[in-house]
């Protein structure tokens, strides 16, 4: 085995770790067991993640995070200004927040379509057809361990699934915002 390909392995490892997946037997890690717990969680896919992008740089370390990224960044000073809501928030509504932290000098602000990529590539949502033959993204079992939730609505055009984020899935977007930047950036 080559030692990209045992990177690629140990990314592998710890992304079904991060999803609570025991990666040699790929059941379900019990319930109460400390890989559940949502920091160590987020720190695994961020792990998984920048091994990702080293097997994607042919085995070097990519260059630090914050340098020759275009568009929208934040540091963790000013991510730690986002104002977190009780109540469940549609993901417009975060990412205008976490913009308003930010307060981009150059007017960039970040797009809900960076944050639901991410979360898709990560497992935390699906694409799914409804009865008009439309793809869209509903929360994966993963995903609602999380936080990320649907609530029927009723709208003009009738009934509808609101996927909104509760304040577990806030944090996990705004601790993780640096991989979901990096896999944009990278062209995933």
């Amino acid at each position: 085995m080559t030692e990209l390909e045992t990177i690629e392995r140990a990314r592998m490892y710890l992304e079904k770790l991060a999803n609570g997946i025991d990666p040699l037997t790929d059941l379900p890690v019990p319930e109460g067991d400390v890989i559940n717990q949502v920091r160590i969680s987020r720190c695994l896919f961020f792990t998984a993640d920048v091994l990702r992008r080293v097997v994607e740089n042919g085995g070097i370390a990519p260059p630090p995070r914050g340098r020759k990224r275009s568009g929208f960044t934040a540091t963790q000073e000013q991510l730690q200004r986002v104002r977190f809501s009780r109540e469940p928030l549609r993901i417009t509504e975060l990412c205008k927040r976490i913009t308003e932290a930010a307060a981009p000098e150059d007017g960039t602000r970040l797009t809900y379509a960076v944050v639901l990529e991410w979360l898709e590539s990560v497992g935390m949502l699906e694409k799914q057809e409804d009865g008009e033959g439309k793809r869209k993204r509903r929360p994966t079992e993963a995903g609602r361990q999380i936080g990320i939730l649907e609530e029927e609505r009723t709208g003009t055009y009738g009934t509808y699934a609101a996927v909104l984020y509760n304040e577990e899935a806030q944090h996990f977007v705004v601790d993780n915002l640096d991989a979901a930047l990096a896999l944009r950036q990278s062209g995933g």
